[in-house]
């Protein structure tokens, strides 16, 4: 009896342990934050490149993953390459600061000729920020067609082209990022 029950629990203890690894194959956690390995949202199919945590200050602000459409591993954040980022908040944050970051980072990063071909679509995105409480989280995805701005699974922006995109990944994965180390680990660069 003592040898079937030492028995069970050691066949118990096992399979939690193949269930941790599993889970922890399909998914990377970031300070907390789980992000699947794979995705697939409006019929596209993407592939985690990689995840990070973005500090801002003295705050750890929030975390992230990238994805690039499947099979494409080199990164091509900047490309007409299908593509998404998911950003999980650890503090709350007003949609006019979203706004006024987005603009003033995609300034920096474009010529003003390139500005001003992607600035009404940018405009248009911006008006579609929401407040975000710790734990909401911001979908960025551009499938090829359509750039899609999601709350908490809740598309507020459709449209753009892939200028459009470009510009809004620039923000976090572009020459002048928000943060280069949140970027370079995005990117898989460490």
């Amino acid at each position: 009896m003592w040898i079937h029950k030492r028995l069970t629990a050691w066949l118990v203890a096992g399979l939690l342990l193949a269930a941790t690894a599993m889970a922890q194959a399909e998914s990377v956690t970031q300070n907390g934050e789980s992000f699947s390995r794979t995705v697939e949202e409006n019929g596209q199919r993407y592939e985690l490149l990689g995840s990070g945590v973005f500090k801002y200050m003295i705050w750890t602000a929030y975390a992230g993953a990238y994805y690039q459409g499947e099979g494409v591993t080199d990164p091509q954040p900047l490309s007409e390459v299908p593509r998404r980022l998911e950003l999980a908040y650890f503090h709350a944050i007003d949609a006019e600061d979203f706004a006024e970051a987005t603009l003033e980072t995609i300034q920096k990063n474009l010529t003003l000729y390139e500005f001003n071909q992607v600035k009404d679509a940018i405009e248009a995105l911006n008006d579609r920020y929401r407040d975000v409480e710790p734990g909401d989280r911001y979908v960025l995805s551009w499938d090829g067609e359509q750039l899609r701005l999601a709350l908490n699974g809740e598309v507020l922006f459709e449209g753009g082209d892939a200028d459009v995109a470009s510009a809004m990944f620039g923000n976090w994965l572009g020459e002048t990022p928000l943060g280069e180390d949140f970027r370079d680990e995005l990117l898989a660069r460490q």
